[in-house]
């Protein structure tokens, strides 16, 4: 089969590939990486400081190759599965196909090997980055006492990558002419101490004999009305979920402060979804789809109103990693109009027909809702007006400063 890891798992994977996390030559199964986790050891007593995992949805069998692509479809492996448990985490031994296509600053990659073949045993003081190195002293003094070339590893994983790798070359101009720079794509850990200790691993792997960690970048956000965001309605068909939407919609368009996106779930069907079924893995593809467009709309600081059912609480929450991860804001609204009153309403004849048993896996009939437990807003439309209801949404972007 064919597996698309996520972006964190395909930066793992090409250090794996390259060389920069040996001894690893495969992803980790669930022994090793809880006793890394714990003890900071592979299961063998090897040293090793943070789990390297994979996720793959769907069945697998011991012994049984899984091509890994990247999200253009390019295969870059293939993984022969040693391991594969309930949750997904999937292990076992790589081989590669290809090495992975690169964006900005491709020019500048090499592998561990070809570091070491360049520095042709010369120390070297290697130093990581996340962000500007606003003081070059200590790298210069370090070095010269060392008498080491300079090693200047920018951690080039994800949107901010670009920008780290732009900063590398600026302080390579005030560094000595062999300095060398080299964009390695190290996703972060959540540990401070974890996140360090594999920027230490991946430095030596790259021939350093010395070590210096660049300070982490003080990010600070752009008032809410700058920033991207996402109003992501969720509830049952005949909710009033859509109707509220297009009622905000329309009021923000009416302001005329914000570039406003809207994509119900409906809608979304004829076009970016056509095709597509109402079994929960379509539906859960639905979502993500919808997700996906929403997160790459409030990337640039738009904002987008989507409104489908999302039933699955995995899946919402997965929509508003997709937007995070961006750097911008996502807010979940439960419009929790109950069952009954869905029922009632049936403006479309659906829930009869799901009674009837025309329309199988019908949320709420016959496939279940998850209600949210994890929502910014929650809004029941039984007794409440349409205009009220955009209100209260209304009230809550202009109290969080998303609209002036």
């Amino acid at each position: 089969m064919e597996w698309t890891p996520d972006p964190r798992e395909l930066a793992d994977l090409e250090l794996l590939l390259s060389g920069a996390f040996e001894p690893l030559t495969g992803f980790l199964g669930h022994d090793d990486a809880h006793t890394v986790h714990e003890h900071g050891t592979l299961a063998d007593g090897t040293p090793w400081p943070a789990p390297v995992t994979l996720h793959v949805a769907a069945d697998l069998n011991l012994g049984d190759e899984v091509t890994l692509l990247d999200p253009e479809g390019l295969p870059l492996a293939v993984l022969t599965v040693a391991a594969h448990e309930p949750d997904g985490l999937t292990a076992g031994p790589l081989k590669t196909l290809s090495a992975p296509e690169h964006g900005p600053f491709a020019r500048l990659r090499r592998t561990p090997a070809q570091v070491r073949t360049e520095l042709d045993g010369r120390p070297a003081l290697a130093v990581t980055m996340r962000g500007p190195l606003d003081d070059l002293t200590e790298i210069v003094a370090t070095a010269k006492e060392l008498d080491a070339a300079i090693l200047l590893l920018p951690l080039s994983y994800g949107e901010a990558g670009p920008a780290v790798v732009r900063a590398a070359l600026r302080a390579k101009e005030q560094l000595p002419a062999d300095t060398i720079v080299v964009p390695v794509p190290l996703a972060p850990r959540d540990e401070p101490e974890i996140d360090l200790e594999l920027r230490e691993h991946v430095a030596a792997a790259f021939g350093a004999t010395e070590h210096l960690a660049g300070p982490e970048p003080v990010r600070i956000p752009g008032p809410p009305h700058r920033r991207g965001l996402v109003v992501f309605f969720t509830g049952l068909s005949g909710s009033g979920k859509s109707t509220i939407a297009r009622g905000l919609r329309d009021a923000l368009l009416e302001l005329g402060t914000r570039t406003v996106t809207y994509l119900d779930g409906d809608v979304v069907r004829h076009l970016l979804s056509k095709g597509l079924t109402f079994s929960k893995q379509d539906r859960d593809l639905n979502i993500r789809r919808i997700g996906f467009v929403a997160a790459e709309t409030a990337r640039h600081g738009g904002l987008a109103v989507c409104a489908p059912i999302a039933p699955y609480a995995a899946t919402r929450e997965e929509v508003r990693e997709m937007v995070e991860s961006v750097g911008a804001d996502f807010l979940l609204v439960h419009v929790a109009t109950p069952l009954e009153e869905c029922e009632r309403r049936d403006r479309k004849g659906l829930y009869a027909k799901a009674r009837a048993g025309l329309i199988p896996e019908f949320t709420g009939i016959s496939d279940p809702y998850e209600e949210p437990d994890d929502a910014d807003l929650v809004i029941d439309t039984t007794h409440l007006s349409i205009e009220a209801a955009v209100s209260r949404v209304l009230d809550t972007l202009r109290g969080g400063g998303w609209v002036r």
